[in-house]
């Protein structure tokens, strides 16, 4: 390989590896110089337009969920729409709102249930709750982009050119959100506002001019109820329960609740504002989510009335000119082709700005939680590594799904079901810890309903959990390989020494410094004792020289990274002890060793004893449990931390 050639690599790789220092904004900031003015805080912005940013991916739903409805419930969609809008407004909005006080920066309800759950198991529920809110996030992409080449489609200018080509304008625009990313991408809060502000002007337009229609021609009225009686023998209640039973299918109409939460961060709220009580920021969020969800329940009734009334059943199939448009086609039918083009401009925008929240959202969820349990690479870390291997992911799926907006509409409701299912959990254990019996038992209704409909609707369509059962696989998998591979990293981010823990260290730092690594058990004097004999015997130790015991509990072995705390003490009246807890023992010592060495400028010694049982087992053992194979897995991360042999601390075993 040539200079050049190298040097394109490094540039390559350097380029791959930035990151982008513009997304976010206010957010992440870039390290600054020892002695560089302090950053100006992040101010936020108004509630109303912070609710434009969760806008364009619940309002842009607009663009599909009235003829998906119409293909769910036939001459029942109406109905069916106010069965989803009373969910809504009695059942999502509550959780949310109770959410967004439980937490209220930005972490959602997957971080309220990671608060319930501790050690492996905890890990686990929330890496399956990620795969769905991927699965939910990455069907936003594809599903939007899939609608938006529709809409280009059916347009009575564009047809004759680009009918039959689907999935190639699908896979462009996603590529293009993608190529928009790895320039830079700046979450510009404004442009959510004007794109919000025209798509719901036109959306109102069409919706007057649809019910001006319905109202104007007698027929259509008549003609609908008599369709519905005699297709129901006029029996009200038949109607009503076909309605609850199809309500699962129009389940997209939920979506936005989770986004509402994560751009809490981005709110204002009061200028005597704390990160410990942001209680404006909680309050505006919470005007921020009802706000958007009664705009929303008034455009779906509306729109479910108007598309079912004014459009012909077969117009809503798969290859009919409502299919997925279903407000654009009355666009054009009565506001004419400039007017529907306009729409159709308005509608495409809003449809790839959601792709770009949705691809937005999951570059700020994956990083909040992997890192932390060690269960991602180090490439993860910058955006556009990861920006490549989301869009891949969001090109198999649109070949898997044939860039059909009706085929992934399962996907998408499930990973949505999903995220809203376990809100009302979370709040429902918030509410009954907090002793309100009153919202304990309103919280475990909702939390039932949607139970139901997230079980109803994997039934039905079984699609959208085996996509999300595959993210779940592929997360899992790879958080674990990335556990493995980092095993042996140095990952204590402080040690802290208490005062008698400081002099223990200041006292042996002016002879050799000798520490022993003792599994604590009775902690009496027998057991001090045979353990200074054993270790001078395996060792070969003259009997003047002196030790400090190191004990290490294990709390959380599943927790990948945290400050260490040391604790000193004086058993038996003559016994050193140094204690700590950790999540692993060989990275709790090592960074104790390291730590020593730093502040007194000596070399330390530890002493161990062989493990006994099958080396495998036992760094299973560690793997699992940070115990086990302890004296070579220290030496092991002392190595990576200290390539250089003079200046590392060392390992004795006997």
């Amino acid at each position: 390989m040539t200079a050049m050639e190298r040097t394109r690599g490094n540039r390559l790789r350097a380029w791959m590896l930035e990151g982008l220092s513009d997304m976010g904004k206010g957010a992440k900031r870039a390290p600054q110089e020892p002695h560089a003015p302090p950053a100006p805080p992040h101010e936020g912005r108004r509630w109303w337009r912070v609710m434009c940013l969760t806008g364009v991916d619940y309002f842009s739903t607009l663009g599909y969920q009235p003829g998906i409805a119409a293909l769910a419930a036939g001459l029942l969609s109406p109905l069916a729409t106010i069965v989803l809008v009373l969910v809504t407004l009695a059942g999502a909005l509550p959780v949310y709102r109770r959410v967004a006080r439980e937490s209220p920066h930005g972490q959602g309800s997957i971080a309220m249930l990671e608060r319930l759950l501790s050690f492996w198991k905890g890990k686990l529920f929330v890496l399956t709750l990620l795969g769905f809110a991927a699965t939910d996030f990455l069907i936003t992409i594809t599903l939007s982009a899939a609608d938006a080449a529709t809409h280009l489609i059916e347009n009575p200018h564009l047809s004759s050119v680009l009918r039959g080509h689907q999935m190639l304008i699908t896979l462009l625009l996603i590529a293009l959100l993608g190529a928009v990313f790895l320039k830079g991408f700046l979450e510009a809060i404004g442009v959510a506002v004007a794109l919000v502000g025209i798509y719901l002007a036109l959306n109102a337009v069409v919706v007057v001019a649809g019910l001006w229609h319905v109202l104007t021609a007698e027929h259509v009225i008549t003609d609908w109820t008599g369709s519905l009686m005699s297709a129901h023998h006029g029996n009200v209640l038949a109607m009503v329960g076909v309605a609850l039973i199809v309500f699962p299918k129009l389940a997209l109409g939920l979506s936005g609740f989770e986004t509402g939460v994560a751009v809490m961060p981005h709110v204002r709220g009061d200028p005597g504002d704390t990160e410990e009580r942001p209680t404006g920021r909680i309050r505006d969020t919470r005007k921020l989510l009802t706000t958007a969800a009664v705009i929303m329940s008034g455009f779906l009734i509306t729109t479910s009335f108007i598309t079912t009334l004014l459009i012909p059943a077969p117009a809503f199939r798969a290859g009919g000119p409502a299919n997925g448009r279903a407000l654009a086609y009355l666009a054009h039918i009565y506001l004419g082709n400039t007017f529907g083009t306009v729409y159709d401009v308005s509608t495409i925008t809003i449809l790839w700005f959601a792709g770009a929240s949705a691809m937005a959202g999951l570059l700020n969820l994956m990083p909040r939680y992997l890192p932390r349990y060690g269960m991602a690479p180090h490439w993860a870390g910058a955006v556009r590594p990861m920006v490549i291997v989301f869009i891949l992911i969001a090109f198999l799926v649109t070949w898997i799904f044939n860039a059909s907006v009706d085929a992934q509409g399962s996907a998408y409701a499930t990973g949505v079901l999903v995220l809203i299912s376990s809100a009302a959990i979370a709040v429902t254990v918030a509410a009954r810890r907090a002793r309100q019996k009153r919202w304990t038992a309103v919280f475990a209704v909702i939390s039932a309903v949607f139970l139901y409909t997230t079980v109803a609707n994997v039934f039905e369509r079984p699609d959208g959990v085996k996509i999300g059962a595959c993210f779940i696989a592929g997360i899992i998998l790879v958080s674990l390989l990335s556990r493995l591979a980092r095993s042996f990293e140095l990952r204590v981010t402080e040690v802290i020494l208490d005062d008698m823990a400081q002099r223990f260290v200041r006292d042996i730092a002016s002879r050799k410094m000798r520490f022993i690594a003792n599994e604590p058990g009775a902690r009496d004097l027998a057991e001090y004792r045979c353990k200074i004999e054993q270790i001078r015997a395996d060792n070969d130790v003259p009997s003047l020289e002196d030790f400090v015991f190191v004990e290490v509990t294990v709390r959380d072995p599943s927790e990948f990274e945290a400050g260490l705390t040391v604790r000193g003490e004086v058993l038996h009246d003559r016994y050193r002890v140094l204690s700590l807890e950790s999540s692993s023992v060989p990275n709790a010592l090592a960074a104790l060793l390291l730590h020593v060495r730093d502040t007194t400028g000596r070399t330390p010694h530890i002493y161990f004893e062989w493990t006994e049982g099958n080396p495998f087992a036992n760094f299973l053992r560690f793997f699992l449990f940070g115990q086990g194979e302890v004296a070579p897995v220290t030496r092991e991360v002392l190595r990576e931390a200290e390539p250089d042999r003079a200046r590392r601390p060392r390992v004795h075993v006997g």
